[in-house]
């Protein structure tokens, strides 16, 4: 009963954060951080609870970004409408993706992923009479029946909320869900779950498609919010950066995760428009080296994670979470029970 008051006060208590987020910092950084925290919670339900790391969910970010600004902008449907059809593409997208590239396992399905990505890249980049090429897809409406809202406003933000908060509850749901407990079980030993009886390959599809969908979700969203989407957002730096959002938070927490990708975006907002030097350098200048250094000594001293390392000094004196297998290191999260 104490633990479920405890988890009640911690939904709520974040509920209220994202609503006061834009009267604390400016709106277009709160939707960046809300929409970014579900990109990051999209792959940590494939790498933590999946033992699947993805070096291509750029793709799925990036195509429905596309999606949704066509809709948008062609089309002329309210935003809702556009967040769905780029969601649907990132699903089409990888139904396919995910069925080739689960026949291979650790670095080899990485590997694959990031191929198919580039793949994409590559073609949006080519398709210049759709996509716009190089100068990317620019000045894409924002419209809600009956009104239009500015990029960048507070009133977007507020707007995009409820489908992001839903995006956050599809993978809390999935993590507590049977579904979420069978992924975990074929994370830590596949061929028991065979075993067993479980069509894990079935599975492993079914748990990809539903990282994409959300990680669609956020990227129509990001797209329609700052009103342009631009080839970086299929870019492989951009699955790197999310994947290092995942591993500050914490691989395997989920909600980690939107705090890794709080610490990233906050941290380069600030150097952007600092004004201090350090040995006659702007941090401006040097925003990389900085920033490289300060993600280091939180990778050092927070070594599950900043919310992962936190939940475990939650845990009872002599407590201890299961560790993970030996060279086990795509899946080294905790339990499915731990992301709540």
């Amino acid at each position: 009963m104490r633990v479920q008051l405890r988890h009640r006060l911690g939904y709520l208590t974040a509920l209220l954060v994202a609503l006061a987020l834009p009267q604390v910092i400016y709106p277009g950084l709160a939707l960046d951080i809300v929409v970014w925290g579900l990109f990051a919670v999209s792959l940590d339900l494939l790498l933590g609870f999946g033992g699947l790391l993805s070096f291509g969910h750029a793709a799925f970010w990036g195509s429905a970004g596309y999606a949704a600004g066509l809709a948008a902008k062609h089309l002329g449907v309210p935003f809702p409408v556009a967040v769905l059809a780029g969601v649907t593409v990132a699903v089409l997208l990888a139904l396919p993706i995910g069925y080739l590239s689960i026949r291979r396992q650790a670095i080899y399905f990485a590997m694959v992923t990031l191929a198919f990505a580039q793949m994409l890249f590559y073609v949006t980049n080519e398709w210049r009479g759709l996509t716009g090429g190089e100068n990317g897809l620019q000045a894409i409406p924002r419209t809600f029946p009956g009104l239009t809202l500015p990029s960048g406003s507070a009133a977007f933000y507020y707007a995009a909320l409820p489908l992001a908060l839903l995006g956050y509850w599809l993978a809390w749901r999935a993590v507590h869900s049977p579904f979420g407990h069978v992924l975990v079980a074929i994370r830590d030993n596949e061929a028991r779950a065979q075993a067993l009886g479980y069509p894990t390959r079935r599975y492993k599809v079914l748990g990809f498609v539903l990282s994409a969908a959300l990680a669609g979700l956020a990227g129509s969203l990001f797209a329609l919010g700052h009103g342009f989407a631009a080839l970086e957002l299929l870019h492989w730096t951009t699955s790197g950066l999310v994947v290092m959002m995942v591993i500050l938070g914490g691989v395997g927490t989920l909600w980690g995760s939107v705090i890794g990708a709080a610490v990233v975006l906050l941290l380069r907002d600030w150097l952007s428009t600092s004004t201090l030097t350090l040995a006659g350098v702007s941090l401006k200048d040097a925003w990389g080296v900085v920033t490289g250094v300060i993600f280091v000594l939180i990778v050092l001293s927070f070594r599950r994670g900043v919310w992962g390392t936190l939940l475990q000094l939650r845990l009872p004196r002599g407590g201890s979470r299961p560790a993970p297998r030996a060279g086990q290191t795509t899946a080294g999260g905790p339990s499915a029970a731990d992301g709540g």
